[in-house]
């Protein structure tokens, strides 16, 4: 009998994560390096494994994660929210609880797109009157 695995998208700024979530003892694998070799920061590292404690499911499953685009804190965002929606689709009374942390809203901020005439999104070259 195949394993139940447990599929989930997670966006923030410019990243994607694409998240599988497989029965397991609570092993984090991203980008085929382990999460600790991955992220550097142990912020970061405590963010992308907080749903699994909010939820109270640390240690069942295990983390398959292919992340792309942004930086490391995008990455670590995105990866966060694709670990919640895939939380949830395992058991749908996890919903409350992420959803009160706020785990499962997409983060919208996004760069500005450049303006022409501009030199940046919002930056202008200097005004002189003469």
């Amino acid at each position: 009998m195949a394993k139940m695995q447990y599929y989930g998208t997670g966006r923030r700024k410019s990243s994607v994560a694409r998240v599988r979530l497989i029965p397991g003892k609570g092993n984090v694998t991203v980008n085929k390096k382990p999460l600790d070799d991955y992220f550097g920061m142990e912020i970061l590292k405590r963010e992308v494994v907080r749903p699994f404690e909010i939820a109270g499911a640390e240690g069942k499953f295990d983390v398959i994660a292919t992340v792309k685009g942004g930086g490391f804190t995008g990455q670590a965002g995105a990866l966060r929210h694709g670990i919640s929606r895939a939380l949830i689709k395992s058991d749908l009374e996890m919903r409350a609880a992420l959803k009160k942390a706020g785990f499962l809203t997409r983060d919208s901020r996004m760069k500005e797109r450049k303006k022409y005439g501009l030199k940046k999104a919002r930056k202008a070259s200097q005004f002189s009157k003469r």
